[in-house]
Order: C-alpha cells, then sequence, then structure tokens
C-alpha cells in the first residue's frame, strides 16, 4: 500500500478523480464537487490517499478551522480493503503531518451509524466533547484530540 500526501488542489489529476469516484461510493447523497467547493475556501488543508496499483482505496481529508485546530472532515475505506488498518494508517499520517504544522488539536464529527469511525477515532485518543442534532434531525457526535 503507497499513501499519498497533498497539499494542494488538482481535481484533474487520477488520484483525484479515483478518490472522488471512493467518495461517491461511500457517500451517495453527498456530490464529490462539495470537496473541491469547500477546500478552495480554506487556505490550509491536508488530502491523505491510500493507494493500491494507483488506485485511491482510502482517503481522508482535513482543513485548518482555527488558528491551532485541525478539522479532520471527511474519510473513507473500499468495504473490501476494510478492517487492514488502512483507515488508522491515514489517521496517523494526519495527526503527525497536523503535529509537525504547529496544530494542538483534532476536532470531527461522526454520526452514530458511522459507528467504525466513531471507535476508530476512541482508540486513537479523540474524546466526546458534545453532541447536537443536525439539519436532517440526525445526532451528532464531536470528538477533538488535543496533542
Amino acid at each position: 500500500m503507497e499513501y499519498k500526501p497533498s497539499t494542494s488542489l488538482d481535481v484533474e489529476s487520477d488520484w483525484y478523480q479515483s478518490m472522488c469516484s471512493l467518495h461517491s461510493t461511500i457517500f451517495k447523497n453527498q456530490s464529490p464537487d462539495s470537496i473541491e467547493e469547500e477546500l478552495r475556501a480554506r487556505p490550509n488543508f491536508l488530502i491523505l490517499v491510500a493507494l493500491d496499483k494507483d488506485q485511491v482505496v482510502g482517503y481522508k481529508i482535513g482543513y485548518q478551522d482555527r488558528k491551532t485546530r485541525f478539522y479532520s472532515w471527511l474519510g473513507g475505506v473500499y468495504p473490501e480493503y476494510r478492517g487492514q488498518g488502512i483507515a488508522s494508517e491515514l489517521m496517523l499520517r494526519q495527526h503527525e503531518w497536523c503535529k509537525s504544522q504547529g496544530y494542538t488539536a483534532i476536532r470531527t464529527q461522526t454520526k452514530n451509524k458511522w459507528r467504525d469511525m466513531l471507535i476508530l477515532n476512541l482508540r486513537h485518543g479523540f474524546d466526546v466533547v458534545g453532541t447536537y442534532t443536525d439539519e436532517k434531525g440526525e445526532p451528532k457526535i464531536i470528538l477533538e484530540k488535543r496533542f
């Protein structure tokens, strides 16, 4: 497995298109165009992808949301690649990059239905710091990890 970081947005690249395809598979009701729109509005972001023979099989995207806090926004792994530690490796690499950039905290949000992500976050040192109900009436869990 090869892991590739990017702090620039090249929407025409093969890896970006492959990542958007994976995103559409996991998040069926969310357009990959929203990724580009969000990241263009964020000056400091990180995209990490896991590649198997040049195909993106996992990804993790985040951005600076405050001066010393990074927001871990999106991520996923193809179902047939789950259970191999890819999501953990992407998370570890994201956290190491964040520390190297001077961030002192990482925040994320998840839903109860994404239990594997919730458990992964807890295993990697995140604490539940709050909850709220989103515009669709679904409860969301806010997690944060401090360095």
